[in-house]
């Protein structure tokens, strides 16, 4: 499948997704979670109800602009899951700009195969707070022992790859400074936790309710051959 079906918003110029880098967001349709204090659950859950962008057009766009970006960001929703995006690595790698890719960390057998492939230099992967309300912060999509297997595979790659990985933690309603120091414990010797600021959903997002009625649960994830779990 063409991944660039899914592409649904970019800001051409960021200096804070990617520390110490002026780069391009690309924001993909679709993730596997419902957290109900997602700032971007129009694109998140229902990205059928907006435009998609020209794959030309975006393509074009990043190449008259290259020689003053230090990158590109791929994020969603949940980039990682969109049918087909190793395609849209491979068409931007044609750019010959560094990419990064954010993930919320509940496909670490996909996020090894990117890296694996060469198809990502960079990944920044959510760490949402202590295990025990990883079901209240994702929608009920997650249940406290496959977030920490699936995270826990996560930092064993960044452990392999020090210099791609880095971690972030949104302050989110109910994050207590307790519960925040419980999340940078989780993560490996050697790396810091950045702490990003909660933005409110907009109003025409999905409510909360909403969001946690949602159906299904993130399990543990079957990793790829020749992955060791740590």
């Amino acid at each position: 499948m063409n991944g660039w079906e899914w592409l649904r918003g970019i800001a051409p110029v960021s200096l804070c997704d990617w520390p110490e880098h002026v780069c391009s967001v690309l924001f993909f349709g679709g993730c596997n979670l419902r957290c109900p204090t997602c700032h971007n659950g129009a694109i998140a859950w229902r990205p059928e109800s907006l435009p998609a962008l020209s794959h030309e057009e975006i393509m074009l766009d990043l190449f008259k602009r290259r020689t003053w970006l230090d990158g590109i960001v791929v994020t969603g929703g949940e980039a990682s899951i969109v049918p087909g995006i190793e395609k849209v690595f491979k068409d931007l790698r044609q750019i010959g700009l560094p990419l990064k890719l954010d993930s919320n960390g509940m496909r670490p057998d996909l996020v090894y195969g990117f890296l694996e492939q060469g198809l990502v230099d960079c990944c920044a992967v959510d760490v949402k707070g202590p295990w025990v309300k990883y079901p209240a912060l994702t929608g009920s999509r997650v249940d406290p022992d496959s977030a920490r297997a699936n995270l826990e595979a996560i930092f064993a790659l960044a452990t392999r790859h020090p210099d791609r990985f880095y971690f972030r933690c949104t302050r989110v309603p109910g994050l207590t400074k307790s519960d925040l120091a419980v999340a940078r414990s989780y993560l490996p010797e050697g790396f810091e936790l950045t702490l990003q600021q909660y933005i409110e959903p907009p109003e025409a997002d999905c409510s909360a309710n909403e969001a946690l009625a949602m159906p299904d649960v993130i399990q543990v994830t079957d990793f790829s051959p020749g992955y060791e779990h740590a």
